[in-house]
């Protein structure tokens, strides 16, 4: 009797079929956007607005446009009856009074001898502030002794000062002067204090450690450092040089701009008059204008740069 025979899948065991393993897909994310530039999206790029420079042209002519519409104002009321030769002369009639003037020698030998008055008496007041301002500014002492009298005397009127000072020194050059000296003083005088007191002191204290002295601290270190305040304060006490020069020249005078003005009001010359207004006028702006070419000179980074359009 035969065995009976197994299939040979039976008998002979195959290899174990692997089962492959369950692949979950993983989760691809999709790459960031950017934009042509490579900024991420909704990043707006900021674009400073810079200021257009302005030709030198171009700004005088805007500065001229208010007193080129006041002179056309005026020539306008006058060729309309509307100012009267009594009340003020026409623009003509002022030109016609500077010929008149200017040919007989008044209106030079004036102008020269109030120039002279303002010029020292300016030269005198910026020396004094300046003097004191460092005084008190720069060390204890003279904070403690100066500044209180010296505020004290800043309140009192300049104009106040015409009878007392002509009391004093008289009717000569040496009243118009020192009057004029005192009312350029106290500008330039405060604008030093304030200026010399907002010094850095750890850079004044780094010179006192290198062995600088007081004096080259303040020449070095100060003074450079205070120079904006000191540009403020001469350009405040040279516009008040001018209006303490009319006020002097009230004193009695015998030449000067001044006595034009009490001659032509004695003779009812409203063109005259006009004259030396003007002249007072163009003083005043003629040192304006220095201080300005002086501040472009010794800071020229304050006009430099975007915001130097708007000086």
């Amino acid at each position: 009797m035969t065995a009976p025979v197994s299939s040979p899948s039976a008998a002979v065991p195959g290899p174990e079929k692997e089962t492959p393993e369950k692949v979950t897909p993983e989760k691809v994310t999709a790459p960031e956007e950017t934009s042509v530039d490579g900024r991420p999206p909704g990043l707006v790029l900021p674009r400073p607005q810079l200021r257009r420079p302005r030709s030198r042209t171009y700004s005088l002519t805007v500065r001229a446009l208010g007193p080129v519409a006041l002179l056309v104002l005026w020539w306008v009321s006058s060729a309309t009856g509307l100012l009267t030769p009594d009340v003020l002369a026409s623009p003509p009639q002022v030109i016609d009074a500077v010929g008149e003037l200017w040919g007989n020698g008044q209106l030079p030998d004036a102008l020269a001898t109030s120039l002279t008055r303002s010029g020292i008496g300016l030269v005198i007041g910026l020396a004094a502030g300046l003097t004191l301002g460092i005084t008190t500014g720069f060390t204890r002492l003279g904070d403690e002794l100066l500044d209180s009298s010296l505020q004290t005397l800043r309140t009192i009127p300049f104009l106040s000062l015409v009878p007392l000072f002509m009391v004093w020194f008289g009717i000569n050059e040496t009243a118009k002067i020192l009057l004029i000296a005192v009312a350029t003083t106290f500008p330039m005088y405060v604008s030093t204090v304030g200026g010399v007191r907002n010094t850095d002191r750890k850079l004044v204290e780094a010179m006192r450690t290198f062995g600088l002295g007081r004096l080259a601290i303040v020449r070095q270190v100060v003074l450079p450092g205070a120079l904006p305040s000191l540009l403020a304060g001469l350009r405040l006490s040279m516009t008040l040089s001018v209006i303490a020069l009319i006020a002097a020249e009230e004193i009695n005078a015998t030449e000067g701009i001044g006595y034009l003005m009490s001659q032509a009001q004695s003779y009812a010359r409203t063109d005259i008059l006009a004259v030396c207004i003007l002249v007072y006028g163009l003083l005043g702006l003629t040192a304006d204008v220095l201080v300005r070419g002086l501040e472009r000179f010794l800071m020229p980074w304050r006009t430099a740069g975007p915001g130097g359009g708007a000086r």
